[in-house]
């Protein structure tokens, strides 16, 4: 099942919607097959695995375990039900990470394994697994993305100095990881007054990898059009209270007069399908996530040899619980979750 979770692991940022899931094939012991969910919109992991294995060993298949880091699906998607691709190819045994509180699935592939005659086990390693699909089953158990707020800070807590002229902190290799963060997320966000005074591409362009939606927050139409964000390189929703429209790679998306901001935000990217969103600041939009308790883990960058001594000041985490850290060099990154977070 590690193995399984090792697997599932080398879809992140691809897959989603979907969930990140692995597929091991053992017979006597060893392991004949394995594959991951590479793709959305592409074969599962169980597919994968079987179709992994080779000709020679094919005649194995029936008489093999399958390991599965999450219950296989037992409905039509993008791709046909895996359970009756298990069924067909009369595996007697198939352990299970963890069940899919997804509704469409929700124990039915377990269920239909079992009246084929197949032994099934549930929850092998179940809290990793689970863990594994934190976005997932975020976004379907609360209605909403799975959040990461994130942000740098020197070392006395300023994320950025008095003047116009934004102040680098980070470091070029914290950099690169932070592009990768980009690209394993669904969508990155920023306020108003960081578009325009940053002007940032808000890409995955040091990473190499696909980048995240864009979503602005920009309640008055205040941004230049000029500006990066309007570039049209990656699909973007301008979070707005005044017009409804798609122009180019760009959606408007005009919140209820009375709607409350982040609740508003939160429904517009559920309702697209937007499973995580990676929230990179500035402090006006961080602090408003935090007060209202909508974050699910908290990154933050510490520059330990900068103090600016006055500016703007760092958010205040409440309610967190520390969970690591990470140096790259004169960076500390401090990994953060909610304290009694009720994700699964």
């Amino acid at each position: 099942m590690r193995r399984c979770i090792q697997l599932a692991e080398l879809g992140a940022g691809n897959v989603a919607p979907n969930p990140m899931v692995g597929a091991v094939l053992v017979y006597n012991n060893q392991i004949i097959g394995e594959g991951f969910h590479e793709k959305f919109g592409e074969s599962h992991a169980e597919v994968n695995c079987i179709n992994s294995v080779q000709e020679c060993e094919r005649q194995f298949i029936k008489e093999s375990i399958l390991y599965v880091s999450l219950e296989p699906c037992a409905h039509f998607g993008k791709t046909p039900p895996c359970v009756d691709l298990i069924i067909e190819n009369k595996i007697p045994c198939v352990l299970v990470g963890c069940t899919d509180s997804y509704e469409k699935v929700n124990g039915a592939g377990i269920k239909k394994m079992i009246a084929a005659g197949i032994k099934v086990d549930v929850g092998i390693l179940e809290s990793e697994c689970r863990n594994l699909n934190k976005r997932f089953f975020t976004f379907h158990n609360k209605k909403r993305p799975y959040i990461i707020l994130k942000w740098a800070q020197s070392n006395d807590g300023f994320v950025d100095g008095e003047k116009d002229i934004p102040v680098k902190i980070t470091n070029d290799y914290t950099n690169i990881l932070t592009h990768k963060w980009r690209a394993d997320e669904a969508a990155i966000l920023v306020g108003t007054n960081t578009a325009i005074k940053d002007n940032p591409t808000l890409t995955a362009r040091n990473w190499r990898s696909k980048n995240p939606v864009r979503i602005i927050i920009d309640i008055a139409l205040k941004i230049n059009t000029a500006n990066n964000v309007y570039n049209n390189e990656v699909p973007t929703i301008i979070i707005n209270r005044k017009k409804m429209e798609q122009v180019g790679n760009t959606f408007f998306y005009k919140l209820d007069e009375k709607e409350n901001v982040l609740e508003g935000i939160l429904k517009c990217l559920y309702n697209n399908s937007v499973i995580s969103c990676l929230i990179e600041g500035g402090t006006k939009t961080l602090q408003s996530f935090i007060d209202a308790g909508l974050w699910d883990e908290v990154r933050v960058i510490t520059n330990t040899s900068l103090n600016i001594e006055r500016g703007i000041a760092a958010p205040v985490l409440s309610n967190a619980y520390f969970t690591y850290s990470l140096d790259v060099f004169s960076d500390r990154i401090n990994f953060f979750t909610k304290q009694n977070n009720e994700l699964l």
